[in-house]
């Protein structure tokens, strides 16, 4: 390893040390969260579900609003991302941290032994929840302008018996099916070995077949219909053209295919080795919540320390669909 790179790995540790201290002087305390998640969702302007009153007194004592009008009782963490859950409000702010903090993300069983919790599935369905929330927030925007388009084969356990005989290739049980779409806007003048795109936004769906109405499903939902899709001549991408302005359609080899669509590959491969880096195996089922997480923090690659605030707000505004479920297997998906 050459010294650039040691110093390199170590400039990156000492920063991560240093936004851990800071975010442990600022949140060293349950107190501390309290008044930060208030804070927050009074600034976002509180409405009460009942009468609609926007003016409410704050129970310091029990951590409540009373609505001014109706006296109806607004809790905390009412309509969050943490209603119902009985994790200290430390664990939340811990997780969206250490989420935001890092390119790489963390598996369930090390938050678990980070936080020194006991128990295993609480843990695992708060990350599952603010992955959620990752992924209705990402779900509010549309692709636009000139948009790469491709699938992605991602390894997942496999869901059949163990003496089912695994099919090979892209039809084996254990692959699942990813569409990806990034923002793509070609460059005039690219330096000396760079790319000759610049990427924007990013979008992965699991689908559950390559038919011609799943794409041109999950490309209304994700594009806007005034954008140019770029893509290879896949018979079932005509779905695609059914719900946007225009498209480049054209054969391309297995080798060139990272020239023309060189986002699109960019993001597949990182995916896949961020995933394989950090679980032994994941669940198809599962599979959509880490790639939402995975596109969310993509998409503010450059926020910096404003990453954790945004996730919070999204904490606030929206609820899970991620619901409680038993997990009594080994801990391999994250």
């Amino acid at each position: 390893m050459s010294d650039s790179k040691i110093i390199r790995i170590f400039a990156a540790q000492i920063i991560r040390i240093m936004k851990l201290l800071e975010f442990n002087k600022k949140f060293g305390t349950e107190e501390d969260c309290v008044q930060y998640l208030k804070e927050s969702r009074e600034r976002d302007g509180l409405v009460c579900s009942k009468c609609g009153g926007r003016k409410h007194r704050w129970d310091k004592y029990n951590h409540r609003w009373i609505c001014c009008e109706c006296h109806h009782i607004t809790t905390l963490t009412s309509g969050t991302v943490m209603h119902g859950s009985n994790l200290p409000l430390m664990y939340w702010f811990t997780a969206m941290h250490l989420l935001t903090s890092t390119k790489k993300t963390f598996s369930a069983a090390e938050l678990q032994r980070q936080l020194g919790h006991k128990r295993y599935q609480p843990i695992w369905e708060m990350l599952h929840k603010l992955r959620s929330v990752m992924g209705q927030r990402d779900g509010e925007y549309r692709l636009s302008d000139t948009i790469e388009l491709d699938e992605g084969y991602f390894t997942t356990e496999n869901p059949s018996d163990d003496e089912t005989p695994l099919k090979r290739g892209i039809g084996s049980q254990r692959k699942a099916k990813v569409l990806v779409m990034v923002e793509s806007e070609a460059v005039d003048e690219p330096k000396k070995g760079k790319k000759n795109r610049k990427c924007g936004h990013i979008k992965m769906k699991v689908i559950r077949d390559l038919k011609s109405g799943t794409f041109e499903s999950e490309a209304s939902k994700s594009i806007d219909t005034k954008a140019t899709v770029i893509m290879d001549n896949l018979g079932s991408h005509a779905g695609v053209e059914k719900v946007v302005a225009a498209s480049e359609r054209q054969t391309v080899p297995g080798k060139e295919a990272p020239k023309v669509l060189p986002w699109v590959h960019v993001a597949i491969s990182n995916a896949k080795a961020l995933l394989k880096d950090m679980y032994h195996g994941i669940k198809e089922e599962f599979l959509q919540s880490y790639l939402d997480e995975f596109c969310y923090k993509f998409n503010r690659m450059y926020f910096g320390d404003r990453t954790f605030d945004r996730l919070v707000v999204a904490a606030v505004a929206y609820k899970p669909t991620f619901k409680h479920r038993p997990y009594n297997s080994s801990p391999l998906c994250g």
